[in-house]
């Protein structure tokens, strides 16, 4: 079927938004134009797209199909446009996702030293969730992203590098002083208010993992989106937190690892890229600095 690519790229932005008036701005066409290039879309498709109303824009069942099909070529697109320019300049640009946590306690010396190198390439970093992030990975928003690994959400489509190997741990404060000198099993911890990251993310499956293979229900006395959020929590004693053991030195104060008879798994920090689109030169430099595991 031969359709023109300006109707999917007008199609894109209806759907990104939401809305035909924001569409026509993003475009710098007018609203009219935005609706005459839907209909035509729709009647060369033979299907609604859009469910129109006074208040509102939503996607059809048959326009979310068309969208995450859509979505990374226009996303392709937009990257190789930026190649280009970046080619015929000395700067550049790096897009990166990566959680608060990793970004905070991990990234950052990496992101001076790009910096350094590069000082007029442009640094783009969008946090998210672990999950989150593969999926920004697979519709092109980034170029490459540093995730905690195992992670069952990177696709066929993504090459991943461990760089890092790290161990999550329950800590907690003078408040739970009776437990520094014991080792408790998974069953003996869930007589304590635990506090953990919420279900949109790769800690939690794993912790919910580790305890299912126990046979336990994990029921989390608070979940929250940040981990600095989870040691501020732990440090006036409302609970005992599961942390990263590599962002807990800044914050260790008055708080003890509470030790646990099953050992926990090792995991690891990974960076991962999309292995069928061709990397730009600012993200294959990035890239390099991950040479080997870190322990």
């Amino acid at each position: 079927m031969d359709i023109n690519y300006e109707l999917y790229k007008v199609f894109y932005y209806v759907a990104a938004t939401l809305s035909f008036s924001e569409a026509s701005k993003q475009l710098f066409i007018s609203q009219s134009a935005v609706s005459q290039s839907i209909k035509a879309l729709e009647k060369k498709l033979d299907q609604t797209l859009f469910i129109r109303s006074t208040k509102k824009v939503q996607l059809t069942p048959e326009g979310e199909i068309l969208l995450r099909h859509i979505e990374p070529a226009i996303n392709l697109i937009k990257r190789g446009e930026s190649q280009i320019i970046e080619s015929a300049s000395t700067g550049g640009q790096i897009r990166i996702g990566a959680s608060d946590t990793i970004c905070r306690y991990f990234l950052v010396p990496y992101l001076e030293r790009f910096h350094k190198a590069f000082p007029s390439a442009h640094i783009k970093v969008t946090n998210a969730t672990s999950i989150k992030c593969t999926e920004l990975l697979e519709t092109g928003q980034v170029d490459l992203i540093v995730a905690n690994y195992p992670n069952a959400y990177l696709g066929n489509l993504a090459s991943v590098k461990k760089i890092k190997t790290f161990r999550d741990v329950f800590i907690a404060n003078s408040s739970f002083s009776e437990l520094k000198e014991k080792k408790l099993t998974f069953s003996q911890l869930l007589d304590y208010p635990i506090i953990m990251l919420d279900k949109k993310s790769t800690t939690s499956e794993f912790l919910h993992s580790l305890f299912q293979q126990q046979q336990l229900d994990l029921v989390p006395e608070i979940e929250l989106s940040s981990n600095d959020l989870l040691i501020d929590l732990a440090s006036i004693g409302l609970g005992i937190a599961f942390v990263p053991d590599y962002c807990i030195p800044h914050k260790s104060k008055n708080l003890f690892i509470v030790q646990t008879k099953e050992q926990l798994p090792t995991r690891q920090l990974v960076v991962s890229w999309n292995s069928h689109v061709p990397v730009s030169r600012a993200a294959m430099e990035f890239l390099n600095y991950f040479d080997e595991v870190q322990d």
